[in-house]
């Protein structure tokens, strides 16, 4: 897979362009198999770059999207972290045998903030090592409502070195999600080699162009419809435009 087009402030795009950096969330406990083929029928229906689902729901969704360009994307110690890295691997492994070409594994936040680093760098690299040689991609989710700009510097730094495709903010399941201006410090403390994902907090097409004006290439969002369609109406008056004006809020 080619690696995404990052934008830039002032940039005319396109709805597809849009399209094209949403992870459709369909993450809530409560969801039922009937809002899953729902939601895979919303992420074909504007060509969304991925749906990210709970591991059980994978045959459910890989079905619903075969012969589509939609990817397959999952979750591992979703949404705490806390699982055994042997745990993470052997999540990893099953979702990736089950269909998902991307896994958003959730940092160890507990390990991190009592400052063991080597643990939380070997959890991260225990499951890229799983991951990379079946052809997935690896997201870290930090769940950045917790840390300090310096620790997310850091975050960033150990993700790297363990191999990830992508940092990502949150999970949705703290109290706050994505910033700009986390968003900010993760785009400059990684390398181009890792592309940031913002979730959390993404409900409005604006929104959506102020987080791909730090650089993001992927959002993590439940509100695919209200961005999308919006996104088409711009497009059609010619005033899509990345800027930097939106407002993030809390949850998905």
């Amino acid at each position: 897979m080619e690696k995404a087009r990052v934008f830039h402030t002032g940039e005319h795009i396109t709805a597809h362009d849009v399209a094209k950096t949403i992870d459709h969330s369909l993450l809530r406990p409560d969801i039922t198999v009937k809002e899953l083929i729902e939601g895979c029928d919303i992420a074909k229906r504007y060509d969304c770059v991925s749906v990210c689902v709970r591991p059980s729901d994978l045959p459910i969704v890989c079905r619903e999207l075969e012969g589509t360009d939609v990817l397959v994307t999952t979750v591992a110690a979703f949404p705490h972290g806390v699982a055994t890295t042997e745990s993470k691997v052997l999540e990893t492994i099953d979702a990736i045998k089950k269909g998902a070409v991307e896994v958003d594994m959730v940092m160890n936040i507990a390990r991190f903030l009592s400052e063991e680093y080597d643990y939380v760098e070997n959890d991260i690299r225990c499951v890229v090592e799983a991951a990379h040689p079946m052809d997935a991609k690896v997201k870290v989710i930090f769940e950045n409502h917790y840390l300090t700009p310096e620790q997310i510097k850091l975050a960033c730094q150990i993700a790297e070195r363990a191999g990830v495709d992508f940092v990502k903010t949150s999970t949705g399941y703290a109290p706050s999600g994505a910033t700009i201006g986390d968003l900010k410090i993760m785009r400059a403390s990684c390398s181009d080699k890792v592309s940031v994902k913002a979730a959390g907090g993404v409900r409005t097409l604006d929104a959506a162009l102020a987080v791909l004006s730090t650089g993001t290439i992927r959002i993590g969002t439940r509100s695919t419809i209200a961005i999308m369609e919006e996104a088409l109406k711009r497009e059609k008056e010619g005033t899509l435009v990345v800027k930097e004006e939106g407002e993030l809020g809390g949850g998905y």
